[in-house]
């Protein structure tokens, strides 16, 4: 099942710096990455080749780090590819908590990666609905 990487962050200079060090040091490689804001504090996600590795590299430098189970599926990267997918979760009662997507190069797909509550499940319906999801080893070396 694949994995990111949430870091809870004091929302200051070098942050980033810091973690990319960190994970650089550990030939850690970063292959997506999203940060949220809220004040003083603020949640860094990262989808790494190695999650557990990068997320120990991170807790043994002292910074607050945690592995969470996501969802990535294939969607097309054209307009209403996105509307695709979550139709599907939408009529399934399924509540997205957070996401963020990336296109894959040399081809017209894109990949949605979020976090749900029942991520074997929402595997389960976006298979049956006919989109492809995407491995752990498939997603880190996209």
């Amino acid at each position: 099942m694949p994995k990111q990487i949430s870091i809870f962050a004091e929302n200051k200079p070098g942050k980033i710096e810091k973690i990319a060090g960190i994970l650089g040091d550990n030939g850690i490689n970063m292959r997506a990455i999203t940060i949220s804001d809220s004040g003083d504090y603020g949640i860094i996600k990262i989808l790494v080749d190695k999650p557990v590795d990068g997320c120990n590299a991170l807790k043994a430098a002292g910074v607050a780090a945690t592995l969470k189970d996501i969802v990535a599926v294939r969607i097309d990267d054209s307009p209403g590819g996105l509307h695709k997918a979550s139709s599907v979760l939408a009529k399934n009662d399924i509540n997205v908590d957070d996401a963020y997507g990336f296109t894959i190069r040399g081809g017209n797909e894109a990949v949605f990666v979020f976090q749900v509550k029942d991520v074997i499940k929402t595997e389960k319906i976006l298979v049956e609905a006919g989109f492809g999801v995407v491995g752990d080893q498939e997603l880190y070396l996209l």
